[in-house]
């Protein structure tokens, strides 16, 4: 079955209203945004349902298992940003990240990839606790960055999902043992 965000009133409403100020945009306009979104990379497998076409006593052929390994076989979390220009440096984050971690990969990672966009750049984040926090916010306003209003549980507007999706294809056909290969991929 399909997945979509479950979606409340409050964030249909906010989402007619970014397409509504937004329909007319130029294609000049969306080439100043600086994209931006964490995401989860699986060692192995996958987290997702999946799915196999078998017949009567056929469970047990290869071809109709899905191999696991004990405790998931590890994952990566990462940051990423994307623009008209090009894909910014992927960061690789340890552990939970916070609001001072957030500001840390903004300054020395987001800063560099929204100059190239030169003054004009406009950068997108969601409406995670982190990307609110006040920390968050004083940063961005001390060096000047222009912040996109995103609505809330629109995960699917983002053209990122987009690049992590060609990412996750690239890292299953390397097949990568460890975290190490991993990020190498």
């Amino acid at each position: 079955p399909r997945r979509k965000p479950l979606l409340k009133k409050r964030h249909k409403t906010a989402r007619l209203n970014f397409d509504k100020e937004h329909e007319m945009k130029s294609e000049e306009y969306w080439k100043t945004i600086l994209w931006s979104d964490e995401t989860k990379i699986n060692l192995f497998g996958s987290d997702g349902v999946q799915h196999v076409w078998r017949g009567l006593g056929e469970e047990y052929r290869e071809d109709c298992m899905v191999p696991t390994v004990k405790h998931g076989g590890g994952h990566v979390m990462v940051w990423g940003c994307m623009s008209a220009k090009g894909v910014g440096q992927l960061t690789f984050i340890g552990g939970i990240m916070d609001a001072a971690m957030y500001v840390k990969i903004l300054e020395t990672k987001m800063l560099p990839s929204l100059q190239k966009l030169g003054r004009r750049g406009i950068f997108q984040h969601d409406n995670d606790p982190k990307h609110a926090a006040k920390k968050t916010a004083e940063f961005l306003k001390k060096k000047k960055v222009r912040v996109i209003t995103w609505p809330s549980m629109s995960p699917d507007l983002n053209p990122i999902e987009n690049l992590w999706g060609i990412l996750k294809r690239k890292v299953e056909q390397n097949n990568p043992s460890s975290k190490e290969e991993l990020k190498e991929v």
